[in-house]
This record gives structure tokens, C-alpha cells and sequence, in this order.
């Protein structure tokens, strides 16, 4: 199962936080238990899904906090941490404690346990290049820095990596690469277990930029993403890459049905993808839709900013 992203500030209380419900019907009678609270030694700021491990353990990661003493994490590095069901708590690691931060500083994006039975997820920052990482970490804590970001690969993995069915990951970089936008544009990238890394898209802003979410596969084998900028009316894209790295535009924003996509989409059990923008759409606060793996994009619905909230920036999904 998997929690999706919520927001985490930097210096305010953060929980880990578990709703149970009293019967088959979960309309009424909900009872909410606070397993943990973080107090910036075990982590501050947990920005990201929690995925339950094969051992039945919940491991996520924060963004700041640990036991890192490096002055440019000002409120401290971030860590991974396991919890149980029942709430007991360990940090398998805090970042920034190795000699010249070789271990990559703020985790900034959730974990995905792979095949081989470790985790891997990424970091905002490396002192090797200053891009970020992309890190595995086995269950009892053992941390390998598998890649280092230079800047022509991409940099920022904000979205994180996911497995895909031949068993390399497949993730964005939210930056870097081609500098037809400040920071450049983005990249799409598939790298091996082993550290093996390929560029296999550069945006260049016409079909997209700033891939944010982590990607999907779907069933017909290909995965699906979208940018938060770029395309033809720089409201960001949806796209389809196949594995090798032909990339698709299937759906520009164009504002009035969306624009600044930042949630993972999920595949439903009828076939169409379903995913939400964090802006644009009837009332500028941001849209849910859905769209057929082919690109036929419809919007469900506009959120007011009011009483049903607005500017989502994820979708709702369980582990792939």
C-alpha cells in the first residue's frame, strides 16, 4: 500500500498518521491513531508516500532532519526510516554523514522496494555534483549511492524511480539537460540496479518540461508521465515513453482544462489513466482527469478553491 505525497514543511510538527475503521463500512465510526511524531533527530518533514515493505514494515523518508551536522542543510539532511504497524520507529539512515556528503543530502522523493529487495528512491542534492542522487538502502539500513547526477543527465530526480517490468528503474530528473529552459528542461532516464544510467528523453520545452511525478507503467507496457511546464501552451503535458525512449505528447493544457500537472497518474481497472492538475480548469484551483491510454483527454472535475479544496498535487494510488 501507498500513502501519497502530502506537504511537509521544513520546521513545523510532522506525524505519521493511520485511520482505521470499525467495521466493512468506512463511512462512520473512524478512529485515527498518530503512530509517530518527528522531533527533527528522527527526521523532519516527511514529503512523500510511505511504501509497505515484503516484511511488512512501512519505509518513507524526510526531507530535512537526522543526525547530519552539514551546514548548507540548515534544518538538517533528511533521512530513510522503517516504522512498524504498531508505530515503533527506526532511522535507517541520515544523510550527509559520510566524508565531503558523498551519500547525497534531502531525499525528494518516496521509495520503491525493487526486485532484488532493497529500496531505491533519490536525494535533491550530492556534494559529488550538486544535482542529486539516485540511492538504494536495503531493509536493516546498509545505503549505496548508485548514481550521481551531472547536470547533462538531468538533475533534481524530484519524482523518484519505479521498476519496470524487464527490472531496470525508470524515473524523471526535473531539470537539467537542454537549456532551452532556465535549469534546463528535464530529462526521462532509465538506469540498471548495478548503476548503469541512460539518458533516453531531453525535453526541449515544444514537448514538455519539468517532469515532475514519478512515471507509471501501464499495461500495454509503456509508461506514462506528465511535465508541470512545456508544450504548446506551456501548461505543462501528459506522455507516453516506451521503454527504449520514444517519447509522445499525447495531451498539451491548455489552462481551461488544467495546466501544471504534479501528480503520479494511476491506471484504473477500466483501462484510462487518471490523474490531476494543481492548476487552471473552471476555477483556476486545479482539475481531476481522466485520459485513454491513446490521449483522449476528458476533464472529471474543476475544484473550486473552497469548501473542496484545490491545487492537488497528487493522485490517490497503491504501490505498482
Amino acid at each position: 500500500m501507498t500513502f501519497e505525497r502530502g506537504c511537509g514543511c521544513g520546521n513545523r510538527a510532522s506525524f505519521i498518521l493511520v485511520l482505521c475503521t470499525a467495521g466493512a463500512i468506512a463511512s462512520y465510526g473512524q478512529t485515527l491513531t498518530t503512530l509517530v511524531s518527528f522531533n527533527g533527530i528522527n527526521g523532519s518533514a516527511p514529503q512523500w508516500a510511505l511504501v509497505q515493505g515484503l516484511d511488512g514494515n512501512l519505509y518513507g523518508t524526510t526531507y530535512n532532519g537526522g543526525d547530519s551536522v552539514f551546514p548548507a542543510c540548515y534544518l538538517g539532511c533528511g533521512t530513510v526510516f522503517s516504522v512498524t504497524p504498531g508505530g515503533t520507529l527506526t532511522t535507517l539512515h541520515s544523510f550527509c554523514i559520510q566524508a565531503g556528503c558523498v551519500d547525497g543530502a534531502n531525499p525528494i522523493s518516496g521509495l520503491v522496494q525493487a526486485t532484488d529487495g532493497n529500496f531505491y528512491g533519490t536525494t535533491y542534492y550530492s556534494e559529488t555534483n550538486a544535482n542529486g542522487t539516485i540511492f538504494k538502502i536495503s531493509p536493516s539500513g546498509s545505503l549505496t549511492t548508485v548514481y550521481n547526477f551531472d547536470y547533462t543527465e538531468g538533475a533534481q530526480p524530484y519524482g523518484g524511480p519505479v521498476q519496470g517490468a524487464n527490472g531496470a528503474l525508470y524515473g524523471p530528473a526535473f531539470g537539467g539537460a537542454i537549456n532551452a529552459c532556465v535549469g534546463g528542461c528535464g530529462t526521462i532516464f532509465r538506469i540498471t540496479p548495478m548503476g548503469t544510467l541512460t539518458t533516453l528523453h531531453e525535453f526541449d520545452s515544444t514537448d514538455g518540461a519539468e517532469p515532475y511525478a514519478q512515471l507509471m507503467q501501464a499495461t500495454n507496457g509503456a509508461f506514462y508521465g506528465t511535465t508541470e511546464r512545456g508544450g504548446t501552451y506551456n501548461e505543462g503535458t501528459v506522455f507516453r515513453v516506451t521503454p527504449g525512449g520514444t517519447l509522445t505528447t499525447l495531451h498539451n493544457f491548455d489552462l481551461t482544462d488544467g495546466s501544471s500537472p504534479r501528480g503520479r497518474l494511476v491506471q484504473a481497472i477500466d483501462g484510462n489513466l487518471y490523474g490531476t492538475t494543481y492548476y487552471g480548469g473552471a476555477h483556476s484551483s486545479g482539475t481531476i482527469f481522466k485520459m485513454t491510454p491513446g490521449g483522449a483527454l476528458t476533464t472529471l472535475y474543476s475544484f473550486t478553491g473552497g469548501s473542496d479544496g484545490g491545487e492537488p498535487t497528487a493522485t490517490s494510488t497503491g504501490q505498482p
